[in-house]
């Protein structure tokens, strides 16, 4: 059985490795969405993968809301996981914008 205190107490505990990993990852993954929009390929599958990293992020960032921790980092990585997932979500809008518009196109 999963036992969030001990998750959350592994997370606390390895802060810096855990962030040092997916600031990075959510970067890099959110970057490649945008890059493959833009030129009109498949995105569902770094859609995916990014909004994980960030979905684990804001995980993070709520184990330490939970003990009481409220400060400037904490902010700022909640931000950037949400701006990450606010991004994809826009990714995944466009690709279908895009999509529709081309299937109208085609049957022109």
């Amino acid at each position: 059985m999963l036992d969030f205190h001990t998750l959350a107490e592994f997370s606390r505990a390895n802060c810096v490795s855990i962030c040092a990993f997916l600031v990075p990852a959510n970067l890099i993954a959110t970057s490649l969405t945008i890059i493959l929009t833009f030129l009109q390929r498949q995105i569902w599958q770094t859609v995916g993968i990014a909004s994980i990293f960030a979905f684990v992020m804001v995980l993070h960032v709520y184990t330490w809301f939970a003990i009481g921790v409220v400060m400037a980092p904490t902010y700022i990585l909640l931000c950037l996981a949400i701006s990450c997932l606010l991004s994809n979500l826009v990714a995944v809008m466009v690709r279908k914008y895009q999509m529709n518009s081309l299937r109208l196109s085609n049957n022109a």
